[in-house]
């Protein structure tokens, strides 16, 4: 079990006073059997009122209202956890999905059915020509090694850039740039997946690293997949590895573009705020 303590800090500063709009905020890991809460502080200025709840995808959304005008927006998490997925290849996969292709279930084909359908659906031709010249269309292969393959092939094929553009690139733009950020490459990897037949998912949460020890670090984007037996596995084509205890879930969604940390509005002069974020994760000893 890894003890880790994450810090995550968004500031906007606006030149005049502006009246903030209700603000959505996806800061609170995501707890399962792998990952337990053990303290949350979560300072928010200006004052404000808070409601949580759980989003259609079992998300924790906190709702934020603000109670006066300011020229200031405040959001700082911290967060401590304990993460026990430390054996990331140990799992088992039904022996009738062990080799690709195959067939989901019936009694789980109608809720991953979302899941397989590609979201950005002009670029289908553009992902499937790149499938074939990867080989990965050309008949039966082992599951994992498929998604092994089409993970390593992103990691090593692109060139990773950081991008302050809200949003994601389409994945026809990351095969033409051959470069993206970790939003872009989770958005290439869960379309190729979907127009292969496997049900995934776009994940945001915090990448334990080097760089994120010291700070000035953002958030991090990754996939998974459904795989029969062992459930939603996690794959990071920005490391070219699967998923461990370095990975902390923060939100899943269909749709790449729909869980950003935090969203909201203002009412106020046209103008644009200066945006501070400061992403610190730190293993915990003792």
């Amino acid at each position: 079990m890894k003890r880790l303590r994450i810090k995550h800090l968004t500031e906007y500063l606006f030149s005049s006073t502006v009246t903030l709009q209700q603000h959505y905020l996806l800061l609170r890991p995501r707890e399962g059997h792998d990952l337990r809460i053990e303290s949350s502080i979560l300072n928010i200025t200006p004052a404000y009122q808070i409601k949580w709840y759980r989003d259609v995808f079992d998300n924790s959304l906190a709702a934020v209202t603000f109670l006066q005008a300011s020229d200031r927006l405040t959001i700082a998490s911290e967060v401590v956890i304990q993460h026990y997925e430390e054996a990331p290849l140990d799992f088992w996969i039904e022996p009738y999905a062990v080799n690709y292709p195959f067939a989901y279930a019936q009694a789980d084909w109608e809720d991953l059915a979302a899941f397989q359908r590609p979201t950005f659906m002009d670029d289908q031709d553009t992902v499937s020509q790149w499938l074939l010249q990867l080989g990965l269309r050309n008949g039966s292969i082992n599951t994992f090694e498929l998604l092994t393959r089409l993970n390593q092939a992103i990691y090593t094929q692109f060139r990773y850039q950081i991008r302050e553009e809200p949003g994601v690139q389409t994945p026809a733009t990351t095969l033409n740039k051959l470069s993206g950020s970790c939003r872009d490459y989770a958005t290439l990897f869960i379309e190729a997946c979907r127009l292969l037949g496997l049900a995934s998912r776009f994940v945001s949460g915090y990448l334990h690293a080097p760089a994120t020890e010291a700070g000035n670090a953002t958030t991090h984007a990754w996939a998974e997949v459904y795989l029969p037996g062992t459930g939603w596995k996690g794959f990071d084509p920005t490391a070219g590895k699967v998923t461990g205890t370095q990975h902390i879930a923060v939100a899943v969604s269909r749709n790449p573009e729909t869980i950003p940390p935090v969203a909201g509005s203002f009412i106020g002069p046209n103008i644009q705020p200066k945006l501070i974020v400061n992403v610190q994760v730190n293993l915990l000893t003792g």
